[in-house]
């Protein structure tokens, strides 16, 4: 069965489009691609995430992404030669514009609860293959944080008789998922570790007034210098030694955070730097309190656009001594495309009636058929 897997991350970089070929339980990627977003769209996204916004923004975006997933998703096909009309299935994250996976006091009640738009009605309507998207409600509702998901995929992928892997994505958020050798699904450990790209991008969104985005292979930390004190500072925040299962944000490291950094008057070159710090120190602590005490650690793999950053692979293998430290490419798997790749076989899992969620990495009561189907014409 042919599916193509659409995500839209916290980095809010792009649409990332893998269109994979499901074989049983096994799959080859046969194209990846990614969208930019226009300047215009991502900056309404920032305005509208994690903000008090108006609620028809929200409404126009959440149609307009419908279209530029659709776009998208026709392009990948054009470009690998592949007919849209093979596909028979879609699986759209979404772009998550807000998410408290942890219960809250409102009005009287406790509720969680997420926010992930991108029109699932227009993108079936352009393509005419059925979609599934609205992954995280469903864990939530079992009682789990909506995050994170990809540990099923990860679990499937890499998961070894005699080699403790853990995988790490870094995208906006960074988030692990560690599977003992020989694992069973429910001895899997999965949560968010903390900040992975989105503090650094939009320092350097601040630094160059948006001529840059993002800090190319890292360069621009590895330039400036870490503080230290305030290192320690951040790392002090009760997340870090928050037992898992656990989640992190925008609500946490957006804005806010950020300006609270900038406050501190230091160099935007070594906040960068120390932010970069941040992001591996954050990683490394997670698998010290919560992963080596109930399995070793052989290999960490790497995906996600943190894997392209040499400042941050490089600290990871300098605090990790003795793990080998590869990225998803090494087998296989396309660095950039991993997420868009999960949420094809995410949408695979729902189509054929089969859990999305792992509990231990969510804490859901139980596993869950996840997602809404949206029927193609």
């Amino acid at each position: 069965m042919r599916v193509a897997g659409i995500m839209s991350g916290t980095s809010l970089d792009g649409i990332d489009v893998a269109i994979i070929e499901i074989r049983g339980r096994r799959f080859t990627t046969l194209a990846v691609r990614t969208t930019p977003y226009p300047a215009a769209v991502r900056q309404a996204l920032l305005e509208v995430s994690n903000r008090v916004t108006h609620t028809g923004q929200v409404a126009r975006l959440n149609f307009l992404l419908g279209e530029l997933y659709a776009e998208a998703l026709k392009t990948a096909c054009r470009r690998a030669e592949i007919p849209l009309g093979s596909l028979k299935l879609i699986g759209c994250h979404g772009q998550t514009i807000f998410h408290e996976g942890e219960p809250v006091k409102f009005l009287g009640r406790r509720v969680a609860s997420t926010l992930q738009i991108g029109e699932a009605a227009v993108l079936a309507e352009r393509t005419g293959i059925p979609v599934v998207n609205d992954f995280r409600p469903r864990d939530i509702a079992c009682g789990g944080c909506g995050a994170p998901l990809l540990p099923l995929v990860d679990y499937l992928l890499f998961r070894h008789r005699r080699l403790g892997r853990v995988a790490l994505n870094i995208g906006g958020i960074a988030n692990i998922t560690a599977t003992p050798p020989g694992a069973r699904p429910e001895q899997v450990i999965a949560f968010d570790t903390g900040p992975g790209n989105m503090v650094i991008d939009q320092l350097m969104t601040r630094m160059t007034d948006g001529r840059r985005t993002y800090d190319r292979d890292g360069w621009t930390a590895r330039r400036g210098r870490v503080h230290h004190a305030l290192l320690d500072k951040l790392l002090g925040d009760p997340f870090y030694w928050a037992l898992p299962p656990k989640t992190a944000g925008r609500e946490q490291y957006g804005a806010e955070f950020v300006e609270r950094l900038l406050e501190t008057r230091r160099p935007v070159e070594d906040l960068i730097a120390t932010a970069t710090a941040l992001t591996a120190a954050a990683v490394a602590l997670g698998l010290e309190r919560f992963v080596r005490p109930r399995m070793r650690v052989d290999e960490l793999i790497v995906s996600g656009g943190g894997a392209h950053n040499r400042a941050i692979m490089g600290q990871l293998a300098a605090l990790l001594p003795g793990v080998a430290v590869a990225t998803s490419a090494d087998f296989g798997i396309d660095i950039d495309a991993k997420e868009a790749i999960a949420f094809a076989v995410l949408a695979y899992q729902t189509w054929r009636g089969r859990a999305g969620n792992l509990p231990s990495a969510t804490g859901a009561r139980r596993a869950a058929v996840l997602g809404r189907l949206t029927l193609g014409s």
